[in-house]
Protein backbone atom coordinates (compact mmCIF):
# COMPACT_ATOMS: atom_id res chain seq x y z
CA UNK A 1 0.00 0.00 0.00
CA UNK A 2 1.30 3.37 -0.59
CA UNK A 3 1.48 6.62 1.61
CA UNK A 4 -1.18 7.87 -0.27
CA UNK A 5 -3.23 4.89 0.16
CA UNK A 6 -2.42 4.77 3.77
CA UNK A 7 -2.85 8.26 4.32
CA UNK A 8 -6.62 8.23 3.07
CA UNK A 9 -7.27 5.04 4.57
CA UNK A 10 -7.22 6.47 8.17
CA UNK A 11 -10.54 8.23 7.82
CA UNK A 12 -13.77 6.89 6.28
CA UNK A 13 -14.57 11.10 5.25
CA UNK A 14 -12.82 13.86 4.86
CA UNK A 15 -14.76 15.70 7.32
CA UNK A 16 -13.68 13.27 9.89
CA UNK A 17 -9.94 13.72 8.48
CA UNK A 18 -10.06 17.44 8.83
CA UNK A 19 -11.18 16.89 12.30
CA UNK A 20 -8.27 14.88 13.34
CA UNK A 21 -5.92 16.76 11.89
CA UNK A 22 -6.88 19.93 13.48
CA UNK A 23 -6.89 17.81 17.18
CA UNK A 24 -3.60 16.74 16.19
CA UNK A 25 -2.43 20.19 15.16
CA UNK A 26 -3.91 21.91 18.31
CA UNK A 27 -2.69 19.42 21.00
CA UNK A 28 0.90 19.09 19.34
CA UNK A 29 0.99 23.12 19.93
CA UNK A 30 -0.93 23.21 22.95
CA UNK A 31 0.82 20.57 25.37
CA UNK A 32 4.30 21.87 24.48
CA UNK A 33 3.52 25.62 24.90
CA UNK A 34 1.72 25.20 28.37
CA UNK A 35 4.43 22.64 29.68
CA UNK A 36 7.36 24.78 28.48
CA UNK A 37 5.97 27.61 30.75
CA UNK A 38 4.60 25.74 33.75
CA UNK A 39 6.31 26.90 36.50
CA UNK A 40 7.17 23.02 38.11
CA UNK A 41 10.06 21.22 37.35
CA UNK A 42 10.28 18.16 35.18
CA UNK A 43 12.53 15.46 35.86
CA UNK A 44 13.78 15.68 32.25
CA UNK A 45 14.53 18.71 30.37
CA UNK A 46 12.04 21.02 29.47
CA UNK A 47 12.50 21.06 25.61
CA UNK A 48 12.15 17.30 25.75
CA UNK A 49 8.98 17.44 27.43
CA UNK A 50 7.24 19.48 25.29
CA UNK A 51 8.68 17.73 22.12
CA UNK A 52 7.58 14.64 23.81
CA UNK A 53 4.21 16.38 24.14
CA UNK A 54 3.84 17.16 20.47
CA UNK A 55 4.99 13.55 19.05
CA UNK A 56 1.41 12.67 21.32
CA UNK A 57 -0.29 15.27 19.52
CA UNK A 58 0.95 14.18 15.94
CA UNK A 59 -0.30 10.54 17.09
CA UNK A 60 -3.63 11.43 17.53
CA UNK A 61 -3.73 11.43 13.54
CA UNK A 62 -4.38 7.50 13.92
CA UNK A 63 -7.00 7.83 16.76
CA UNK A 64 -9.60 6.17 14.59
CA UNK A 65 -7.92 3.30 13.17
CA UNK A 66 -5.23 2.11 16.46
CA UNK A 67 -7.80 3.68 18.95
CA UNK A 68 -6.10 1.03 21.34
CA UNK A 69 -2.52 0.75 20.42
CA UNK A 70 -2.26 4.53 20.57
CA UNK A 71 -3.74 4.85 23.81
CA UNK A 72 -1.69 2.25 25.59
CA UNK A 73 1.75 3.64 23.57
CA UNK A 74 0.65 7.01 24.54
CA UNK A 75 -0.30 6.38 27.91
CA UNK A 76 3.29 4.21 28.82
CA UNK A 77 5.10 7.08 26.62
CA UNK A 78 3.39 9.93 28.48
CA UNK A 79 4.16 8.38 32.13
CA UNK A 80 7.53 8.07 30.83
CA UNK A 81 8.31 11.62 29.61
CA UNK A 82 5.31 13.35 31.69
CA UNK A 83 4.52 14.99 28.77
CA UNK A 84 1.15 14.75 26.99
CA UNK A 85 -2.08 16.62 29.04
CA UNK A 86 -4.77 17.10 26.25
CA UNK A 87 -3.48 14.58 23.83
CA UNK A 88 -3.63 12.04 27.01
CA UNK A 89 -7.71 12.98 27.53
CA UNK A 90 -7.66 12.80 23.67
CA UNK A 91 -6.89 9.27 23.08
CA UNK A 92 -8.56 8.30 26.54
CA UNK A 93 -11.61 9.35 24.16
CA UNK A 94 -10.77 7.91 21.29
CA UNK A 95 -10.36 4.44 23.17
CA UNK A 96 -13.74 4.06 24.20
CA UNK A 97 -15.30 5.75 21.20
CA UNK A 98 -13.48 3.56 18.52
CA UNK A 99 -12.04 0.53 20.11
CA UNK A 100 -14.59 -2.55 19.82
CA UNK A 101 -13.42 -4.88 22.60
CA UNK A 102 -14.66 -4.02 25.92
CA UNK A 103 -12.29 -6.01 27.90
CA UNK A 104 -9.37 -3.97 25.97
CA UNK A 105 -11.13 -0.27 26.79
CA UNK A 106 -11.18 -1.84 30.44
CA UNK A 107 -7.88 -3.33 30.47
CA UNK A 108 -6.22 0.18 29.12
CA UNK A 109 -8.21 2.60 31.13
CA UNK A 110 -7.04 0.40 34.51
CA UNK A 111 -3.46 0.39 33.51
CA UNK A 112 -3.62 4.14 33.13
CA UNK A 113 -5.30 4.52 36.17
CA UNK A 114 -2.39 2.75 38.27
CA UNK A 115 -0.08 3.96 35.89
CA UNK A 116 -1.00 7.96 37.20
CA UNK A 117 -1.01 6.64 40.53
CA UNK A 118 2.53 5.29 40.66
CA UNK A 119 3.62 7.88 38.55
CA UNK A 120 2.17 11.14 38.78
CA UNK A 121 3.12 13.90 36.92
CA UNK A 122 5.15 16.66 37.74
CA UNK A 123 2.65 18.77 37.90
CA UNK A 124 1.60 16.78 40.78
CA UNK A 125 4.29 15.34 43.01
CA UNK A 126 2.98 18.07 46.03
CA UNK A 127 -0.76 16.26 46.27
CA UNK A 128 -2.00 13.74 48.78
CA UNK A 129 -2.44 10.27 47.29
CA UNK A 130 -6.03 11.25 48.02
CA UNK A 131 -5.98 14.11 45.63
CA UNK A 132 -4.03 12.30 42.92
CA UNK A 133 -6.11 9.14 43.53
CA UNK A 134 -9.15 11.24 42.55
CA UNK A 135 -7.52 13.46 40.24
CA UNK A 136 -6.55 10.27 38.06
CA UNK A 137 -9.93 8.93 38.17
CA UNK A 138 -11.33 12.45 36.50
CA UNK A 139 -8.52 12.28 34.14
CA UNK A 140 -8.93 8.75 32.93
CA UNK A 141 -12.95 7.81 33.64
CA UNK A 142 -14.65 10.85 31.99
CA UNK A 143 -12.88 10.61 29.02
CA UNK A 144 -13.27 6.97 28.42
CA UNK A 145 -17.28 6.86 29.55
CA UNK A 146 -17.40 10.13 26.80
CA UNK A 147 -16.25 8.05 24.06
CA UNK A 148 -17.99 4.75 25.05
CA UNK A 149 -21.51 6.77 24.69
CA UNK A 150 -20.45 8.68 21.57
CA UNK A 151 -19.76 5.31 20.34
CA UNK A 152 -22.75 3.43 20.84
CA UNK A 153 -24.42 6.47 19.65
CA UNK A 154 -23.09 6.41 16.37
CA UNK A 155 -23.56 2.52 16.33
CA UNK A 156 -26.98 2.97 16.93
CA UNK A 157 -27.21 5.55 14.38
CA UNK A 158 -25.21 3.56 11.71
CA UNK A 159 -27.97 0.58 12.74
CA UNK A 160 -31.10 2.99 11.98
CA UNK A 161 -29.45 4.40 8.68
CA UNK A 162 -28.74 0.82 7.79
CA UNK A 163 -32.28 -0.74 8.89
CA UNK A 164 -33.84 2.48 6.95
CA UNK A 165 -31.88 1.75 3.92
CA UNK A 166 -32.93 -1.95 4.16
CA UNK A 167 -36.46 -1.32 5.04
CA UNK A 168 -36.56 0.73 1.70
CA UNK A 169 -34.81 -2.17 -0.53
CA UNK A 170 -37.37 -4.38 0.77
CA UNK A 171 -40.03 -1.94 0.21
CA UNK A 172 -38.72 -1.71 -3.44
CA UNK A 173 -38.68 -4.89 -4.01
CA UNK A 174 -41.93 -5.53 -2.89
CA UNK A 175 -43.44 -2.61 -4.88
CA UNK A 176 -41.41 -4.18 -7.97
CA UNK A 177 -43.21 -7.67 -7.16
CA UNK A 178 -46.32 -5.87 -6.88
CA UNK A 179 -46.01 -4.42 -10.01
CA UNK A 180 -45.36 -7.19 -11.69
CA UNK A 181 -48.33 -9.53 -10.54
CA UNK A 182 -50.33 -6.25 -11.28
CA UNK A 183 -49.17 -6.54 -15.26
CA UNK A 184 -49.63 -10.36 -14.77
CA UNK A 185 -53.03 -10.11 -14.15
CA UNK A 186 -53.95 -6.95 -15.98
CA UNK A 187 -52.30 -8.90 -18.68
CA UNK A 188 -54.41 -12.13 -18.33
CA UNK A 189 -57.70 -10.06 -18.10
CA UNK A 190 -57.07 -8.58 -21.21
CA UNK A 191 -56.19 -12.32 -22.38
CA UNK A 192 -59.42 -13.15 -21.11
CA UNK A 193 -61.59 -10.05 -22.58
CA UNK A 194 -60.07 -9.78 -26.15
CA UNK A 195 -58.36 -13.28 -27.04
CA UNK A 196 -61.54 -15.18 -26.05
CA UNK A 197 -64.21 -13.13 -26.86
CA UNK A 198 -62.62 -11.65 -30.02
CA UNK A 199 -61.44 -15.08 -31.43
CA UNK A 200 -65.52 -16.15 -30.70
CA UNK A 201 -66.36 -13.26 -32.72
CA UNK A 202 -64.51 -14.20 -35.68
CA UNK A 203 -65.72 -17.82 -35.39
CA UNK A 204 -69.43 -16.13 -35.37
CA UNK A 205 -68.15 -14.06 -38.08
CA UNK A 206 -67.30 -16.72 -40.45
CA UNK A 207 -70.47 -18.22 -39.87
CA UNK A 208 -72.28 -15.31 -40.99
CA UNK A 209 -70.93 -15.22 -44.08
CA UNK A 210 -71.63 -19.29 -44.63
CA UNK A 211 -75.18 -18.28 -44.06
CA UNK A 212 -75.91 -15.03 -44.79
CA UNK A 213 -76.98 -15.99 -48.31
CA UNK A 214 -78.66 -18.97 -47.86
CA UNK A 215 -80.56 -18.53 -44.07
CA UNK A 216 -81.03 -14.76 -43.42
CA UNK A 217 -82.87 -15.66 -40.40
CA UNK A 218 -79.82 -17.39 -39.08
CA UNK A 219 -77.39 -14.83 -40.28
CA UNK A 220 -79.09 -12.24 -38.36
CA UNK A 221 -79.26 -14.67 -35.23
CA UNK A 222 -75.64 -14.95 -36.00
CA UNK A 223 -74.85 -11.43 -36.03
CA UNK A 224 -77.18 -10.31 -32.88
CA UNK A 225 -75.03 -12.89 -30.90
CA UNK A 226 -71.66 -10.89 -32.60
CA UNK A 227 -73.18 -7.71 -31.41
CA UNK A 228 -74.21 -9.39 -27.73
CA UNK A 229 -70.60 -10.52 -27.32
CA UNK A 230 -68.62 -6.94 -28.57
CA UNK A 231 -71.10 -5.33 -25.86
CA UNK A 232 -69.70 -7.79 -23.23
CA UNK A 233 -66.10 -7.44 -24.32
CA UNK A 234 -66.20 -3.36 -24.50
CA UNK A 235 -67.60 -3.58 -21.14
CA UNK A 236 -65.21 -6.12 -19.49
CA UNK A 237 -62.45 -3.97 -21.23
CA UNK A 238 -64.21 -0.76 -19.61
CA UNK A 239 -63.67 -2.64 -16.35
CA UNK A 240 -59.61 -3.68 -16.73
CA UNK A 241 -58.97 0.26 -17.84
CA UNK A 242 -61.07 1.10 -14.88
CA UNK A 243 -58.63 -1.05 -12.77
CA UNK A 244 -55.63 0.65 -14.06
CA UNK A 245 -56.97 3.84 -13.15
CA UNK A 246 -58.73 3.60 -9.89
CA UNK A 247 -57.30 0.34 -8.73
CA UNK A 248 -59.01 -3.03 -7.28
CA UNK A 249 -61.97 -1.08 -6.21
CA UNK A 250 -63.13 -0.88 -9.98
CA UNK A 251 -63.07 -4.60 -10.37
CA UNK A 252 -66.66 -6.48 -10.91
CA UNK A 253 -68.66 -7.00 -7.58
CA UNK A 254 -70.68 -9.62 -8.79
CA UNK A 255 -70.10 -12.94 -9.53
CA UNK A 256 -70.39 -14.79 -12.85
CA UNK A 257 -72.74 -17.39 -12.30
CA UNK A 258 -73.81 -20.82 -13.74
CA UNK A 259 -76.18 -18.83 -16.27
CA UNK A 260 -73.28 -17.21 -17.50
CA UNK A 261 -71.64 -20.01 -17.81
CA UNK A 262 -75.18 -21.49 -20.09
CA UNK A 263 -74.28 -18.28 -21.97
CA UNK A 264 -70.84 -18.95 -23.33
CA UNK A 265 -72.28 -22.49 -24.12
CA UNK A 266 -74.87 -21.36 -26.15
CA UNK A 267 -72.64 -18.68 -27.71
CA UNK A 268 -70.51 -21.68 -28.63
CA UNK A 269 -73.68 -23.40 -29.97
CA UNK A 270 -74.86 -20.56 -32.08
CA UNK A 271 -71.30 -20.56 -33.85
CA UNK A 272 -72.04 -24.06 -35.05
CA UNK A 273 -70.20 -26.22 -32.11
CA UNK A 274 -71.77 -28.64 -30.66
CA UNK A 275 -71.68 -28.72 -27.03
CA UNK A 276 -73.40 -30.13 -24.80
CA UNK A 277 -73.41 -28.88 -20.83
CA UNK A 278 -74.34 -31.47 -17.67
CA UNK A 279 -74.40 -29.83 -13.89
CA UNK A 280 -74.55 -32.24 -10.66
CA UNK A 281 -74.98 -31.13 -7.61
CA UNK A 282 -77.28 -28.25 -6.01
CA UNK A 283 -76.73 -24.91 -7.43
CA UNK A 284 -76.37 -22.81 -5.22
CA UNK A 285 -74.53 -19.25 -5.04
CA UNK A 286 -70.69 -19.39 -4.94
CA UNK A 287 -68.07 -17.55 -3.87
CA UNK A 288 -66.76 -14.42 -6.42
CA UNK A 289 -63.55 -15.85 -7.23
CA UNK A 290 -64.75 -19.14 -7.53
CA UNK A 291 -67.72 -18.08 -10.16
CA UNK A 292 -65.26 -15.96 -12.27
CA UNK A 293 -62.63 -18.68 -12.25
CA UNK A 294 -65.04 -21.30 -13.31
CA UNK A 295 -66.15 -18.87 -15.82
CA UNK A 296 -62.86 -18.17 -16.99
CA UNK A 297 -61.73 -21.71 -17.39
CA UNK A 298 -65.35 -22.55 -19.53
CA UNK A 299 -64.62 -19.59 -21.49
CA UNK A 300 -60.84 -20.53 -22.15
CA UNK A 301 -61.51 -24.30 -22.97
CA UNK A 302 -64.08 -24.10 -25.18
CA UNK A 303 -62.14 -20.50 -26.96
CA UNK A 304 -59.00 -23.29 -27.67
CA UNK A 305 -61.94 -25.82 -28.64
CA UNK A 306 -63.06 -23.10 -31.32
CA UNK A 307 -59.20 -22.64 -32.61
CA UNK A 308 -57.71 -25.95 -32.63
CA UNK A 309 -60.43 -28.23 -32.32
CA UNK A 310 -63.55 -26.53 -35.18
CA UNK A 311 -66.72 -27.68 -34.59
CA UNK A 312 -65.71 -30.94 -33.11
CA UNK A 313 -68.12 -32.34 -30.27
CA UNK A 314 -67.48 -30.62 -26.70
CA UNK A 315 -69.14 -31.38 -23.39
CA UNK A 316 -69.03 -29.14 -20.63
CA UNK A 317 -69.54 -31.17 -17.03
CA UNK A 318 -69.94 -29.21 -14.08
CA UNK A 319 -69.82 -31.12 -10.03
CA UNK A 320 -71.19 -28.73 -7.65
CA UNK A 321 -69.83 -30.61 -4.04
CA UNK A 322 -70.12 -29.57 -0.77
CA UNK A 323 -66.39 -28.69 -0.11
CA UNK A 324 -65.44 -28.05 -4.07
CA UNK A 325 -66.72 -27.04 -7.12
CA UNK A 326 -65.56 -29.39 -10.13
CA UNK A 327 -65.81 -28.89 -13.64
CA UNK A 328 -64.45 -31.12 -16.92
CA UNK A 329 -65.01 -29.92 -20.18
CA UNK A 330 -63.59 -32.24 -22.99
CA UNK A 331 -63.58 -32.42 -26.75
CA UNK A 332 -64.02 -34.76 -29.94
CA UNK A 333 -61.00 -35.42 -32.23
CA UNK A 334 -62.12 -32.54 -34.68
CA UNK A 335 -63.51 -33.82 -37.81
CA UNK A 336 -61.28 -31.19 -40.21
CA UNK A 337 -58.84 -28.47 -39.54
CA UNK A 338 -60.69 -25.00 -38.42
CA UNK A 339 -60.74 -22.35 -41.44
CA UNK A 340 -60.71 -19.56 -39.49
CA UNK A 341 -56.42 -19.01 -39.08
CA UNK A 342 -57.31 -17.79 -35.57
CA UNK A 343 -53.57 -17.34 -33.91
CA UNK A 344 -52.32 -19.17 -30.62
CA UNK A 345 -51.26 -16.92 -27.82
CA UNK A 346 -49.75 -19.73 -25.65
CA UNK A 347 -50.74 -18.14 -22.34
CA UNK A 348 -54.33 -19.14 -21.53
CA UNK A 349 -53.83 -22.59 -19.71
CA UNK A 350 -50.84 -21.34 -17.90
CA UNK A 351 -53.37 -18.03 -16.82
CA UNK A 352 -55.82 -20.53 -16.27
CA UNK A 353 -53.38 -22.88 -13.71
CA UNK A 354 -52.38 -19.34 -12.07
CA UNK A 355 -56.05 -18.78 -11.36
CA UNK A 356 -56.88 -22.08 -9.92
CA UNK A 357 -53.55 -22.70 -7.96
CA UNK A 358 -54.07 -19.33 -6.38
CA UNK A 359 -57.89 -20.85 -4.85
CA UNK A 360 -56.55 -23.71 -3.89
CA UNK A 361 -57.22 -26.06 -6.46
CA UNK A 362 -55.88 -28.46 -9.70
CA UNK A 363 -56.26 -28.14 -12.83
CA UNK A 364 -54.93 -30.55 -15.61
CA UNK A 365 -54.75 -30.23 -19.34
CA UNK A 366 -53.99 -32.35 -22.10
CA UNK A 367 -55.18 -34.63 -25.03
CA UNK A 368 -57.78 -37.58 -24.65
CA UNK A 369 -58.40 -40.03 -26.99
CA UNK A 370 -57.52 -38.36 -29.70
CA UNK A 371 -59.34 -34.92 -28.41
CA UNK A 372 -58.28 -32.44 -25.13
CA UNK A 373 -59.68 -32.62 -22.01
CA UNK A 374 -59.48 -29.56 -19.10
CA UNK A 375 -60.07 -30.33 -16.14
CA UNK A 376 -60.18 -28.29 -12.93
CA UNK A 377 -61.14 -28.77 -9.26
CA UNK A 378 -61.46 -25.28 -7.21
CA UNK A 379 -62.34 -25.88 -3.08
CA UNK A 380 -65.12 -24.20 -1.36
CA UNK A 381 -64.81 -22.24 1.87
CA UNK A 382 -65.55 -24.84 4.91
CA UNK A 383 -68.24 -22.60 6.11
CA UNK A 384 -69.84 -22.58 2.73
CA UNK A 385 -71.16 -25.55 2.34
CA UNK A 386 -72.73 -26.01 6.12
Amino acid sequence: MTFRGWWTGLWPTRRSRALDIALAVTAATFDPSWLWFAPQDFWLPRWEVSAASAVLGLALIVRRRHPAALALGGTLFATVTGGGGLSALIMMYSLGAYTACRRAIIAITVLSYVLFLIFPSPTATTDSFLVQAISGFAFTAPPVLLGLYMGTRKQLFASLQERAERLEREQHLLAERARGEERTRIAREMHDVVANRVSVMVVHAGALKAVARRDPDQAAETAAVIGDMGRQALEELRQVIGVLRQGEEALPQTSPTLADVRDLVHQSTAAGLTVEMAVRGEERAMPAAVGRTLYRLVQEALTNVHKHAGDADTVVAVALAPEAVEAEISNAPPREAPRHGLPSGGNGLLGLRERVTALGGTLDAGPRDGGFTVRARIPLPSDLGK
